[in-house]
């Protein structure tokens, strides 16, 4: 399986993640916002994405998005092909989209929400933290984004308090606190159930 930092030669798959991303999230009754195909091609030419490959066969993808100026990055959209999930392939994606972040925007804040509970395991041993959801971004471009997910009227009812996602959040400072540095974790999850993944 290679993973790999997105560019134009990846987007031959941008219509089949799409719909695996819309399909998933029908399954599964939740899941992040639906995002066009110009949105997806836009964040795969630009590098800011990360895809994964088997034989030519597309296995995932995830992408990164910048809020507040740059303050704060999601990695958003994680999802994998059916036919290799409970492989352990969310992970290794998550690693690699998590990775770029970091390089991308050393000083930033890294934050996710999500319903899986799988996603929440990995973003753990990454060093992510459980959050309220105002230590988020506050930036409205992003939880307009939430408009198009089915749990929105929930988000509006709670007063953007809290909803059905999980706040997470990764602080860099908190690395290097007693000058221990951060290290990837070890692979883990093989079984975890993949299906669409907010992250």
């Amino acid at each position: 399986m290679e993973i790999e930092i997105s560019s134009s030669i990846h987007l031959m798959y941008v219509s089949e993640i799409q719909q695996e991303m819309y399909d998933s999230a029908q399954r599964r009754g939740t899941g992040i916002a639906k995002r066009s195909i110009e949105y997806l091609i836009k964040k795969i030419s630009e590098g800011n994405a990360v895809v994964a490959t088997e034989n030519g066969e597309w296995v995932g993808f995830c992408y990164i998005e910048t809020w507040s100026h740059g303050q704060f990055v999601a990695n958003s959209g994680l999802i994998v092909s059916p036919k290799f999930r409970e492989r352990g392939a969310a992970t290794l994606i998550k690693n690699k989209v998590f990775q770029l972040s970091r390089d991308k925007y050393p000083n930033a804040k890294v934050f996710g929400l999500t319903t899986g509970l799988a996603v929440m395991k990995i973003n753990s041993d990454l060093g992510y933290k459980p959050v309220i959801y105002s230590e988020l971004t506050q930036d409205e471009e992003f939880w307009n984004g939430c408009k198009n997910c089915v749990n929105y009227e929930i988000l509006m009812k709670k007063e953007r308090k809290n909803c059905l996602c999980t706040a997470m959040l990764f602080v860099p400072e908190n690395i290097t606190k007693n000058g221990a540095a951060h290290t990837q974790p070890e692979i883990k999850y093989s079984n975890e159930q993949e299906s669409h993944l907010s992250v």
